[in-house]
């Protein structure tokens, strides 16, 4: 869930010193990073799943979801008093954590089982009172819960009114697939989340905003290229083959 966690086998690009991979990549596409503003060429990461090109911020190490996340919470915040709000981080990503504790007046963090969290805390059994909190973020957790339509439900009850919800997860085919056992080569997801999958937030909020990877410029690289058609395969043997080389990824923005 974390950036760190989810490269297993990145190129040894990853190694070198940034104006080196700059050089090495000259003749690459280039794009621009909102997160940190770094401009060049982007790296191309190999996980279990298969090659993911224009992937990864060699400077900042954002990923295309990180991005397009990140540009989604800007403009939310921009019409938003963040300094009036208490926000709920779960599943914290690094450089996240600077950047939102810098956005929001209150800033909590919470985990079932990471270290130096606020909160340790299961989804479905949050131990905190109805309208808690003002905003509550959680990337790419809900994969990894069997009973995601209680976690939601917590989410939602901790909320006050008015609040907002981001609650983003990897898109990686059309209809969302539910895994017989959670599968540990894809840090143990018990589905595979597709585009429908967002229509079970709409049983818990009044509204929910899908923003996707065209929403913004393209200089920010914010699609996922992928060769589905080679799924399933021995490390992802539950996922469905999808077509194409670039797809499209969705943030969901809740709201109560």
């Amino acid at each position: 869930m974390s950036l760190l966690r989810y490269g297993r086998a990145l190129e040894t690009s990853t190694r070198q010193p940034l104006p080196v991979f700059r050089f090495l990549n000259r003749r690459k596409e280039r794009f621009e990073c909102p997160v940190c503003g770094y401009s060049g060429p982007f790296m191309d990461l190999n996980p279990p799943s298969g090659l993911r090109k224009h992937a990864k911020c060699p400077k900042c190490g954002s990923l295309e979801r990180h991005r397009l996340q990140y540009l989604v919470m800007m403009n939310l915040l921009k019409s938003r008093e963040g300094s009036r709000m208490k926000m709920l981080h779960v599943a914290p990503e690094a450089f996240f954590r600077s950047i939102f504790s810098e956005h929001f007046g209150e800033y909590e963090t919470a985990d079932l089982s990471m270290e130096a969290v606020d909160h340790h805390v299961d989804l479905r059994h949050l131990p905190f009172d109805d309208k808690s909190y003002d905003f509550v973020f959680a990337s790419h957790v809900l994969e990894h819960v069997s009973d995601d339509r209680k976690a939601i439900g917590e989410i939602r009850r901790i909320l006050k009114p008015r609040g907002i919800a981001v609650l983003p997860v990897p898109l990686v085919c059309e209809k969302t697939v539910e895994y017989p056992e959670p599968n540990p080569n894809e840090n143990y997801h018990v589905r595979a989340p597709g585009i429908d999958y967002f229509e079970r937030y709409e049983l818990y909020f009044s509204m929910t905003e899908r923003i996707a990877s065209d929403s913004f410029p393209d200089k920010y690289q914010l699609f996922v290229y992928e060769d589905r058609s080679i799924w399933p395969t021995d490390e992802c043997p539950f996922r469905p083959p999808m077509p194409g080389v670039k797809h499209i990824d969705i943030v969901p923005v809740c709201h109560v």
